[in-house]
């Protein structure tokens, strides 16, 4: 079998804080174990599993423990219910299950099904039951259309991991809307924060030292948790950390948005002349719904995303943040300087054309002709004010030669926007908020994506040796200084999640993090010469956008 891959280098971390809720794994999912014989056990409600000892790393893994009844039959595209079993034997937890279902790159490279909703958790063997360790709950990004715990980029220390319905968990519509099954991938998590409340104790955790984390959706998702059910505080967790993405909607949060997709949806499998067909879709073949939904080069043009349901999610982001009703935990909130070359169209030539893009609803939404003006005066057609910054005054006509411009308002409007208006929020409330700029291209990314999203991931898991990378490196032939730029945000990030300041256990740190607050609104710039920074980068564009939210749908 093979092993899995070498430990994150940050170990000094690691033994300070004790953080002994751990994973690796790597692209096989296969796990190096030690004879069955000096394989764990741990009780929990339900019952009792058996994990695998990892002698090489001295970690404890427990695979593919299901945490909900799994979503097949009549209860997909339904609300997830808790497990109904209990059991006197031992259930094994040897294997990782099938990811769920989802479509693009970042899915293709493991057995998906319906079956996934799962937990796996990782500990140092050496954690008993009465430990009481802190717990961090990673949610994967993937624009909730892909992506899993299980990719080998998430080279895991500190946390537990889970499954999360992606794809098939977002569903929108009227109908779906009037049945209640809303948000469905967003439900599987809290469920899955339920289950981890009543049983992380039996594997060393504290239920009461839950930091929820993600990137992209991920971080969508702990902001969507942060404002779930009005802001309601259900004691699921007690921070949150959000690397690109937070509580606002990067597009309109709205069923009605969708509803021409899921339309279309029910039409293709034969649906669509039934007086139930959210029903209808639950009595369609598997293989023939996935056929359907997977689209060219494995990406589905069925993109649905959580909308406000007046439930869980009972009103917009930005309302929300607005009336401060949100759970006041501490949180860590960042974006990657250059997302816009990400999220922004390419193509755009003229400022006519600009201005058509942006009322004819490019970015899934028919912005008002009012609004679209003033973007225009905000964001001008001046090259030296777009992204990368590195490229000066010049234009990128294979983009198009707007390309820089609309690039730049592209990450304010989908990322930097959203994570400052999470800060301010934060900071009108004297909640801690630890806010962050990360500006470092990584060597697997091409000059002109620079600083581009997902690019800090690698240094937060300190994942030198590129696991799970496919297409490139992204510490290939980097300076010292990257490493060390990783080793200090992963025990920041490490810090945070054991003492809610990431200050505390910061290794290799020029700098100390100071939080956001409404007369010191400051974000730590993170590169090769990490330093404090007043967050006013594009303050006129950035404000503006936050303004006018409602326009916007979000």
């Amino acid at each position: 079998m093979d092993s899995p891959p070498a430990r994150p280098q940050t170990s000094d971390a690691v033994v300070h804080y004790k953080m002994k809720l751990e994973t690796t794994h790597n692209e096989s999912r296969v796990v190096h174990a030690v004879p069955i014989g000096s394989s764990p056990t741990v009780t929990v409600r339900n019952g009792t599993y058996t994990g695998v000892r990892s002698s090489t790393y001295n970690q404890d893994f427990f695979l593919g423990m299901p945490y909900a009844q799994q979503p097949v039959g009549n209860l997909r595209f339904t609300v997830p219910q808790s497990l109904n079993a209990s059991w006197s034997d031992t259930h094994d937890a040897t294997q990782y299950s099938d990811i769920c279902v989802g479509y693009g790159p970042d899915s293709i490279w493991y057995p998906q099904s319906e079956a996934c909703l799962t937990l796996n958790v990782i500990r140092s063997s050496s954690v008993n039951k009465d430990s009481k360790l802190p717990v961090g709950v990673w949610i994967h990004g993937g624009g909730f259309a892909s992506g899993s715990g299980s990719d080998g980029r998430y080279n895991m220390s500190f946390i537990v991991k889970k499954s999360y319905q992606i794809a098939w968990g977002f569903i929108s519509s009227s109908q779906v809307s009037s049945s209640g099954n809303t948000n469905l991938g967003l439900r599987d998590q809290r469920l899955a924060l339920q289950w981890v409340q009543e049983n992380i104790d039996a594997f060393g955790g504290d239920p009461r030292k839950v930091t929820i984390w993600g990137e992209s959706a991920g971080a969508m998702s702990v902001g969507y948790h942060l404002t779930a059910y009005n802001g309601r505080d259900d004691k699921l967790f007690r921070a949150g950390i959000m690397q690109s993405g937070g509580s606002i909607a990067p597009r309109a949060a709205n069923h009605t948005a969708f509803q021409l997709k899921y339309n279309k949806l029910v039409s293709k499998v034969g649906c669509s002349d039934v007086v139930d067909s959210l029903q209808c879709l639950r009595k369609v073949p598997f293989e023939t719904l996935n056929t359907v939904l997977n689209g060219t080069d494995g990406y589905s043009e069925y993109n649905f995303s959580p909308v406000v349901d007046g439930d869980l999610m009972q009103n917009w982001g930005s309302i929300q943040l607005n009336k401060h009703a949100f759970v006041k935990v501490p949180i860590i909130a960042g974006s990657n300087t250059d997302e816009g070359t990400a999220f922004g169209p390419t193509g755009i030539n003229t400022t006519e054309q600009w201005y058509q893009y942006l009322t004819d609803g490019g970015f899934n939404f028919q912005t008002p002709a009012s609004v679209a003006k003033r973007i225009l005066e905000l964001y001008p057609d001046d090259p030296s004010q777009g992204i990368p910054a590195y490229l000066g005054d010049q234009r990128v006509p294979s983009n198009g030669y707007q390309w820089r411009r609309t690039s730049a308002f592209g990450g304010d409007y989908s990322m930097h926007a959203n994570r400052r208006r999470q800060c301010e929020a934060w900071a009108e409330t004297l909640t801690p908020a630890y806010c962050y700029r990360f500006n470092v291209r990584s060597a697997d990314v091409p000059p002109l994506s620079g600083v581009t999203h997902f690019e800090e991931v690698s240094f937060v898991f300190h994942n030198i040796a590129g696991l799970g990378y496919h297409d490139g490196k992204p510490f290939a032939g980097v300076p010292q200084s990257y490493i060390d730029l990783s080793s200090m945000m992963t025990s920041m990030w490490a810090s945070f999640i054991h003492d809610l300041d990431p200050n505390l256990g910061a290794v290799k740190a020029p700098v100390y993090w100071d939080s956001y607050s409404k007369n010191k609104p400051v974000d730590l710039c993170l590169d090769t010469t990490s330093h404090m920074e007043a967050d006013t980068w594009r303050k006129d564009g950035i404000d503006y956008i936050n303004s006018v939210a409602r326009a916007f749908w979000r």
